[in-house]
Order: structure tokens, then sequence, then C-alpha cells
């Protein structure tokens, strides 16, 4: 038995997770939290991580750093994606967080991303359930999907189309015009089309939905107040849903985004091209419904991470 902590610093939010691991399998959760950080923000079109984004992240360590502590975690992790991996500065700041917080700093490849993220969905499930199963992955910058079954990957495709990234180039309008909508729905369409092929797409049976979109979705649904994990992990949402939670909220300016019922007010800037997103991941596999789980790339690097 191992106590792990994760510390997932992603395009959109910077999460942790402290648990305790039994070989391959997570046996108790004992801290999750989840900051929007925004550390991609600029990158696409700049090229080079903020400033200002770089220190909300170092200031969410800040407060991650006295949780770990208290927790006693033996073996500390961070895990970083597509903001870091294209950014000119990704290396610097990879090595500034290793040093300030005693972490060992892995920056993923895209498919690295990909299997730590299957791995971490399925990891409770049967391994012998031969369902052919999508994991759905939208993140700021990028958006994983895996393809398996069990908890063997099959397939894997780690495209550019993430919140942050599609917010900042199509939707600019407050609230968003339905042009910039279909632009966006264009763009990430295409992205999708051209990544996965149509035997893969005829294949998929089932899609698992992980991460900051999905969850804010089953919670916008249930309209929770407060966040409830229990009430999300394993939440069933159907498409058409999806599509009346977008007509929603893209008529509504910000400031009204912000205050939905069930949506984090940080997430708010950037949860209509999230939700955009997932209805075009589920129109590819032809899926009328998604099950959304909390389990998710933190708990895939506590188990496929911790010998490295």
């Amino acid at each position: 038995m191992m106590r792990v902590a994760v510390v997932d610093i992603g395009t959109n939010s910077t999460r942790l997770l402290v648990c305790d691991v039994d070989g391959e399998r997570v046996t108790d959760e004992l801290e999750r939290r989840s900051t929007v950080t925004r550390l991609g923000a600029g990158v696409d079109a700049g090229g080079r991580l903020d400033g200002d984004a770089m220190n909300r992240v170092f200031a969410t360590l800040d407060d991650y750093r006295e949780l770990i502590g208290r927790h006693g975690a033996e073996r500390l992790i961070a895990v970083l994606t597509s903001a870091v991996r294209e950014a000119a500065n990704g290396r610097e700041f990879t090595t500034e967080v290793e040093q300030r917080y005693g972490l060992r700093a892995h920056i993923l490849s895209g498919d690295e991303e990909a299997r730590l993220t299957f791995l971490g969905a399925t990891g409770e499930r049967d391994p012998q359930d031969p369902t052919p199963t999508a994991v759905i992955d939208i993140g700021g910058g990028s958006t994983e999907i895996v393809i398996g079954s069990g908890h063997k990957a099959s397939f894997h495709l780690s495209t550019r189309a993430g919140v942050v990234r599609q917010t900042e180039r199509h939707l600019h309008a407050d609230p968003p015009s339905e042009a910039e909508l279909e632009r966006t729905r264009e763009d990430v369409r295409s992205v999708l089309r051209e990544g996965v092929p149509e035997d893969r797409r005829r294949a998929v049976e089932h899609a698992i939905a992980v991460a900051g979109t999905a969850t804010s979705l089953a919670a916008i649904d249930q309209r929770l107040e407060p966040y409830d994990p229990t009430k999300v992990h394993g939440y069933r949402l159907s498409r058409e849903r999806c599509a009346q939670i977008l007509d929603h909220l893209a008529q509504l300016p910000l400031r009204e985004r912000r205050e939905v019922a069930g949506l984090h007010p940080d997430r708010a800037p950037t949860i209509i091209a999230g939700i955009l997103i997932l209805i075009e991941v589920l129109a590819l596999f032809d899926l009328d419904a998604v099950e959304i789980s909390e389990h998710d790339i933190l708990r895939g690097a506590a188990v496929g991470l911790q010998s490295d």
C-alpha cells in the first residue's frame, strides 16, 4: 500500500488527488480538489505560457502542498498536458514546478495522456467486459478519445480541440452568435472526422466522459448546489439533454452563466465550447447518451506512473 498525491496541471484547471494505491487499484480517495487556473490562456495564439497564468498555478500548488503534507503522501507526481507540451517555455515551467514543490513531473505526450485516462476511467470496471467503449476526456487544449474494452485500450487519439482553444478561436461575442457556434461545430467535427477512422466509429457501443465539462453537465442537469461527486459519478446524460443545456447556456451572457446552478463560475467562460465538443463526439459515434465518470487521469496516473 502506498499513499500517492497526483497533481494534474492542465490547460484549464489544476487538480489534486491524494489516494491510497494497492497494486493496480486505488483503494481510498483522501482528497480531491480542482481549481480553474487557465494555464493555457493565449498559448494557441502566442506559443508561450503567460506569467500571470503560471502564477495562478503556483498559488494553487501552494495550497495543494499543504494538503499533500497533511495527508503524508509518500509519492508525489505531477502530470502536465497540452498547454505545457506546446508552449515554448513549457519545460522551464515544468522544472520550476519540480524544484518548488518536490513533484516528479511528467510532460505527457498525447498517447500517454490517453493511456492514463483510459486506465483511470475503466480501472473499477470488469476487465472481461467486451463492450467496445470510448473514453472521452475534454480538456482545455485537447480532447483525448480512447477506445477499448475491459481495461485494455486498442485505439487512441489526441485532438487539438479543447475548451480554451476553441473558445479563443471562435467564441468572441457575449453571448456567442449562432455563426460562432456553427464555426466551432464545424472545426471540431472536422478534427474528429479526420482523426477517427470509420470502422472505429461504427464499433463503439458505449461512452464514458471524464473531466470538467462532463462533470459540470451532470451537475447542471441535477442542479447540484453544492457539487456532489457521488451524484455525478455514473450519471447517464442523453445527447438530447446536452443539446438542450447548450441551447440554454448559449443564450446567456457570461455574467448570467456564472450563476447557473451546478456550474462553477470559473468554468462559465468555456463551458459552451466543452458542450459543443461532447455533442460532436457522441454524434461521431452515433451514441444517444454518455456515462459521466469522476474517475479520470488522476487515478490513471496514481496507478500507472507510481513505479516511474
